[in-house]
């Protein structure tokens, strides 16, 4: 058995935060498929493991007892404790890493997700509240564009989990509405995240939630 089992699936952003920190770390683990598009999610089994009902979803198998994790962000500040890396240098730097992805959950994945579910997978992006969302995750998008300007990375000088937490969704530009060339910081700062060692795509590290070949991942 592995350290560590993710339940998640490819097309979810909130999944692939988890994953690439699992892999950048170097953690033993593996993925086990959630078939959201199935309304695996909404089951009585998976409400068991998370009673909100959503991927992804930490376990940790450990000698004295699993530690099961869910929502993003606890999951990237228990790994970032656990394999001491991408987290903050002191107390300063804690509260900023917080800050922004406390922002993230608020403002940037939270539109942006909803937009993106709305328009690529229900079809509706003519819908008025499709088009309402993106215009928050555009909004969402020229803060970070701009505080971007002036820095590498978003909350310290080096990678943490607040840049892990951001990015989620972002590598999916064209799935999300996002012309790259209008955001130029973003666009760095996201080659910046891919050229760290260990980085994966969602592709190369999630089965499929809807794509019937993975079923059985």
């Amino acid at each position: 058995m592995t350290d560590f089992t993710l339940d998640c699936f490819l097309e979810s952003g909130n999944a692939y935060k988890a994953a690439l920190m699992l892999e950048l770390c170097g953690a033993d683990w593996a993925p086990r498929r959630v078939s959201f598009f199935a309304g695996e999610t909404r089951s009585e089994d998976f409400k068991a493991l998370n009673i909100m009902g959503e991927a992804p979803v930490l376990t940790h198998h450990k000698v004295d007892g699993d530690v099961v994790l869910s929502q993003s962000g606890a999951i990237l500040d228990y790994l970032s404790r656990e394999f001491d890396r991408f987290g903050p240098a002191n107390e300063d730097e804690r509260r900023e890493i917080l800050r922004w992805i406390l922002w993230d959950n608020h403002k940037l994945t939270s539109y942006t997700a909803t937009a993106r579910f709305m328009s690529l997978f229900q079809k509706k992006p003519e819908d008025p509240i499709t088009l309402f969302f993106a215009a928050r995750a555009k909004n969402a998008w020229k803060v970070l564009e701009a505080h971007l300007g002036t820095r590498d990375f978003v909350a310290t000088g080096h990678p943490t989990i607040a840049d892990l937490s951001l990015c989620g969704y972002l590598f999916w530009p064209e799935q999300i509405g996002m012309d790259p060339a209008a955001y130029p910081n973003i666009t760095a700062w996201l080659d910046r995240i891919s050229a760290l060692p260990g980085y994966k795509r969602p592709e190369d590290l999630m089965p499929s939630g809807i794509d019937p070949a993975t079923a059985n991942a």
